[in-house]
């Protein structure tokens, strides 16, 4: 009688924990199904420049090399000043980021800020590597008036990673990142902390291990309260980054509003910094672009 209650209590600890895991793995699964849709939601918010209210930009579509097409803003600089790429986060879009493009802008700086593949008016699908596609597609279309030495990446979030990527393989003449993280599989890992995200994502924009390849100076901004990209990794990623860098610590700061909440006089150092070197700057002329876009 004993021998079958414990088989019996064996048999059903044994359905049981089948039970557990059949679940475990159908979590698993919707998750890795639907990772991107979860990575890259994609907000439907479209605009024109005009209808956001900023003067001085053009609407833009650019075509990247596999031929998707991104819908773009666009604002010249005037002469002696920086040009700003602007990489907007995962949730965020050219509408979203209007505030930002008009306070960038104010001084006469140009900016050109993209809808990625996916995104609000624009093609295509996203991916990690097609948002680098995206990316590298908004640095050779400046470049094809302006020296690199103009060109400043700024990465919010998301954008961070594109920004790094981009700075790690091309020339710039800085590169500033708006709360920026390691890799996007350690975020999803204080979400998903049950689940193997580093052999599951496929994602994984690791920054940490390449912006020691960056060749420009770099200004990283961190709130001490964001809730979506910790402080800490901020921390970690200015550490592996080489010199010259400058870390701003926002007391209180939270997720993606760190140059609204006390960063803009950094970027604006820093940025003059960049413009302090330019040649029409430092003669007093106006810069002739290479070849009209």
């Amino acid at each position: 009688m004993a021998g079958h209650r414990a088989r019996s209590i064996v048999r059903r600890l044994f359905i049981l924990a089948s039970a557990v895991l059949a679940l475990y793995a159908c979590a698993l699964a919707v998750l890795f199904v639907n990772q991107r849709s979860l990575l890259y939601p994609a907000p439907d918010w479209r605009s024109t420049a005009a209808e956001a209210g900023l003067s001085g930009f053009q609407d833009l579509v650019l075509t990247t090399p596999d031929g998707e097409r991104l819908v773009a803003w666009w604002k010249p600089p005037q002469p002696g000043k920086a040009l700003i790429l602007y990489f907007h986060g995962n949730g965020g879009s050219l509408w979203s980021g209007r505030l930002r493009a008009q306070a960038l802008t104010a001084s006469g700086r140009g900016l050109l800020t993209i809808s990625y593949r996916g995104y609000s008016g624009s093609t295509g699908s996203p991916t990690e590597m097609g948002l680098h596609t995206d990316a590298r597609t908004a640095y050779d279309w400046v470049r094809q008036s302006y020296e690199a030495s103009r060109v400043v990446a700024y990465g919010e979030s998301l954008g961070t990673g594109l920004a790094v990527r981009l700075g790690s393989e091309q020339p710039l003449a800085g590169l500033i990142l708006d709360a920026p993280y390691t890799s996007t599989a350690d975020v999803a890992s204080l979400t998903y902390w049950y689940v193997p995200v580093s052999w599951l994502m496929l994602d994984q924009f690791r920054s940490l291990d390449i912006i020691c390849q960056v060749k420009a100076p770099i200004l990283i901004l961190h709130g001490t309260d964001d809730r979506t990209v910790p402080f800490a990794f901020g921390e970690r990623l200015f550490a592996a980054a080489p010199e010259p860098k400058r870390f701003i610590r926002i007391a209180g700061g939270t997720h993606s509003r760190n140059l609204e909440q006390g960063g803009m006089a950094a970027v604006e150092d820093f940025l003059a910094a960049v413009e302090a070197q330019l040649p029409d700057r430092a003669s007093g002329r106006a810069a002739t672009p290479t070849q009209a876009p």
